[in-house]
């Protein structure tokens, strides 16, 4: 076996970067200010422009090779499987028993309503407003009518944003429809979550490919189920409704299922450039995406709705649904529905104002509705009203005990299990072939291809006792042009070299020591002459190479937690995650380290901690070959590690482990409790599968 960890050199890398991690107070600022906002600034350049490219393309693609209605309807179920898959609809969870309960009823001279709850899966509770005639003598159209994000809340209890969009279901019910109007998941009257990536820092719903966009339409559905199993409705004369967030799930729920024969999704959608460039994502909360592992725009959903009849409505001062954006969606799928012939069945309208539930927006939905549901072009001569104290129209005057709603997001997209794991080479080998083919087709889709190979550019050298630093330049994917620092004695005596990958804390941790040996390099850090020296000594043995991903180091962006976070889900909506890119960028680096001349018949040792840890382990998959990789504070799941999109319905992260340690000489696993907890129970179980390739440390004891 390849010579361990238990090298001096070793060592003394491994312990540099806890050292100086130790040795910096928690609010310390970074070791240079001048060369921090310096990075900063190239870093948000490059993140902007990466952005503002990969989101054009996306939008310049998107129906772009539809030619004619044989393209078009050749590709559509496909479609509307990606998109079912997406909001986590893939397979579609069972049809079970609504278990709809009537709790009360309220009315007036021309309606009644109904105060109802049903399960659209079991404890998954729907509030909702049932609004009909006083009088009916046939059946009648019916509208699901979706709310936005309006709280309403007495006295600390929510009585669901149903109550605050009560006038829409009263027009309806007072000019011939049934009207279901139905509470939201985090809105309603038992409150569950919307904002998981935005405010929670729950990112393991992106590894989950999650997304509570997936849990509305479902519930919107289950809602198309009920009404048709009233005897009031005609099941055939189905339309839908709703603003902001409501317009969105009409937008999913129309497009997934065509028992909506009419649509009018209000202030709802608009196209990727103005979420992704213009930032309208930060006004947003996670319910109004999809997971875009497929890389899509936004006409793609509204093209599923053709030819059915479709008004998009937005007013023009809209903030978070510009009318740029808008406007173009309209366009794109105009071509859809002129290819079927049914131009007449897309409406744009634009009314005055801001992000509002206007009257104008109102009259316009209300007369389309009267034109497709009840072949009636009457004039409108009573607006919309509401009639009921909000308490009137509360459902629950307890909450469930086995309601999920407040936990729905553990369990509506089912994670893989860790506990079937290969019991031989053999298999491994084949499970692991699959894995990487699920990986690519839903974790790292949005990777560019590897146009061969990587090419390093040498771009500055430095001399200081008795070291050489080069520093190479290489772009993994434009605009970032990443850099590699290599270290190396004068004289190396070997052609070891250990492949550090760095998060950002390493490398502000790393720069005083390479300040102290490279000063005029490092210009402006102070120097620190003691972690100088253990980098120095590390180096007796070995040659050392730090790789920064983008975001780190020489490409950092700024920002606020805040800003941070949103930059993060701005890759979601690109079908990709930070994350996943750094591991390609790591897979990158490795390549030109493997490919340039006069490093590629080195022997390469992965190091990494941490998120780190998780790209770099990634990253060995895609690039070999890798003689060892020493992996310190790895989490135990995915659901603790930095988020790759889907990764958690294809692959564990002890199971890629196993992968990436069955492809290596050695593989050392140090301070990643869980992680090596699971290692050392497979081991125990299935010793044949990796013999003495594992090495867990410290080990475990009372197992």
């Amino acid at each position: 076996m390849f010579c361990r960890i238990s090298l001096r050199s070793i060592v003394l890398l491994w312990l540099l970067i806890p050292i100086c991690c130790r040795a910096a107070p928690p609010s310390s600022a970074p070791p240079s200010s001048d060369q921090n906002r310096d990075a900063q600034s190239r870093g948000d350049q490059l993140v902007a422009d990466y952005f503002r490219a990969e989101t054009l393309a996306i939008g310049e693609h998107c129906l772009s090779d539809i030619a004619t209605l044989e393209d078009w309807t050749e590709r559509r179920e496909s479609y509307r499987s990606q998109l079912l898959e997406m909001l986590g609809l893939d397979p579609l969870p069972d049809r079970t028993p609504l278990n709809a309960v009537i709790t009360g009823t309220v009315s007036h001279e021309e309606l009644i309503v109904e105060r109802i709850h049903f399960q659209s899966m079991p404890g998954l509770y729907v509030t909702a407003n049932l609004y009909r005639p006083v009088t009916q003598t046939e059946r009648l159209p019916a509208i699901l009518y979706v709310c936005g994000h309006g709280g309403v809340k007495k006295d600390g209890v929510s009585l669901g944003n149903k109550t605050l969009y009560q006038h829409h279901g009263a027009w309806f019910a007072r000019h011939g429809y049934v009207c279901l109007t139905i509470d939201t998941i985090q809105l309603g009257e038992i409150e569950g979550i919307h904002h998981g990536t935005y405010r929670e820092g729950m990112w393991w719903w992106n590894s989950r490919g999650y997304t509570p966009a997936g849990v509305e339409a479902w519930n919107c559905v289950r809602a198309l189920d009920y009404l048709q199993s009233r005897e009031e409705v005609d099941g055939e004369r189905l339309g839908m409704t709703g603003r902001s967030g409501g317009g969105a799930y009409t937008w999913w729920t129309a497009a997934i299922d065509e028992r909506i024969k009419v649509a009018v999704p209000v202030a709802g959608i608009t196209n990727l450039k103005n979420h992704v460039i213009d930032g309208c994502v930060e006004g947003h909360c996670d319910c109004m995406f999809m997971v875009n592992t497929y890389r899509w725009d936004y006409p793609m959903v509204a093209a599923l709705v053709a030819p059915r009849p479709l008004l998009i409505s937005n007013t023009d001062k809209d903030p978070i649904f510009p009318l740029d954006g808008v406007i173009d969606v309209h366009a794109k799928v105009r071509r859809i529905y002129e290819l079927y012939g049914a131009g007449d069945n897309l409406g744009l309208q634009i009314t005055e104002g801001p992000h509002k539930d206007t009257q104008e927006l109102q009259v316009h939905a209300f007369r389309w509705f009267n034109r497709f549901l009840r072949q009636s072009d009457e004039l409108l001569w009573s607006p919309a009203t509401p009639y009921f104290e909000q308490e009137q129209l509360k459902v629950l005057e307890s909450i469930p005990e086995d309601q999920r709603v407040t936990t729905i997001h553990e369990t509506f997209v089912p994670a893989v299990s860790a506990d079937a794991s290969p019991t031989n080479r053999e298999e491994l080998n084949a499970q692991g072939r699959q894995w990487i083919t699920s990986l690519r087709e839903k974790t790292f889709r949005g990777w560019p291809e590897f146009d061969g190979p990587a090419v390093g550019k040498l771009t500055r050298e430095a001399e200081g006792d008795g070291l050489t630093l080069r520093v190479m330049e290489f772009v993994s994917q434009e605009p970032f042009a990443l850099e590699i620092f290599l270290l190396d004695r004068d004289s190396p005596s070997t052609h070891r070299r250990v492949v550090r990958v760095l998060r950002q804390s390493d490398w502000e941790s790393l720069l005083p020591a390479m300040a102290f040996l490279f000063p005029t390099e490092f210009a402006g850090t102070p120097p620190d002459e003691e972690m100088g020296t253990i980098l120095r000594s590390s180096l007796d043995e070995g040659s050392l190479a730090l790789v920064m991903p983008r975001g780190i180091g020489p490409t950092q962006w700024s920002g606020d937690e805040k800003r941070l976070v949103q930059i993060r889900r701005r890759f979601m909506l690109l079908g990709q995650s930070l994350a996943g890119m750094q591991v390609f960028d790591v897979a990158r680096a490795l390549q030109v380290l493997q490919t340039t001349s006069g490093l590629k018949d080195e022997v390469l040792e992965l190091s990494a901690t941490g998120e780190a840890a998780v790209w770099t382990m990634y990253a060995s998959l895609f690039a070999s070959p890798v003689r060892s990789i020493y992996l310190d504070s790895l989490p135990a799941t995915h659901r603790d590690a930095p988020d790759l999109l889907n990764v958690s319905r294809i692959v564990e992260l002890s199971q890629i482990a196993l992968l990436a340690a069955s492809q290596v000489d050695s593989f050392r696993i140090t301070d990643g409790d869980g992680l090596r907890r699971q290692f050392w129970q497979t081991l125990q179980q299935e010793n044949s599968l990796t013999g003495e390739l594992i090495e867990v440390s410290p080990p475990l004891t009372g197992d």
